[in-house]
């Protein structure tokens, strides 16, 4: 009798690991598709380098008192206008590929998106 219990608790365990890890793959999918934030502030992009899926929207808001862009580096691939304070600009990464920005106003700020 106590190894029937034995089984059966191993049973139930397994089945609320397999439940749990569902849940998880689900989350970082839904995680994904809210999508990411970048914040400038400070003459930067934070963080300097994200690795994302693709798929993923993400969106730099402009925590600095003065304007900044967000341009990649082969200026056509995505291109923001002059952003104020909290003004945000976004961008959905649909193909893998290393994706360098800048500020055109202050090229010495520069980061990377890595889509996979």
């Amino acid at each position: 009798m106590k190894r029937n219990t034995y089984v059966w608790r191993i049973a139930f365990l397994a089945l609320i690991g397999f439940l749990v890890a569902g849940v998880s793959k689900q989350v970082a999918a839904s995680d994904a598709a809210a999508g990411v934030v970048i914040k400038i502030d400070n003459f930067s992009f934070g963080p300097q380098s994200i690795t994302v899926p693709a798929g993923t929207q993400v969106t730099w808001i402009n925590q600095d008192d003065i304007p900044h862009t967000v341009v990649s580096e082969d200026k056509a691939t995505f291109k923001s206008r002059p952003l104020d304070t909290d003004e945000k600009f976004s961008f959905t990464f649909t193909k893998p590929g290393t994706y360098t920005y800048f500020c055109s106003i202050h090229p010495k700020m520069a980061a990377k998106v890595i889509v996979q």
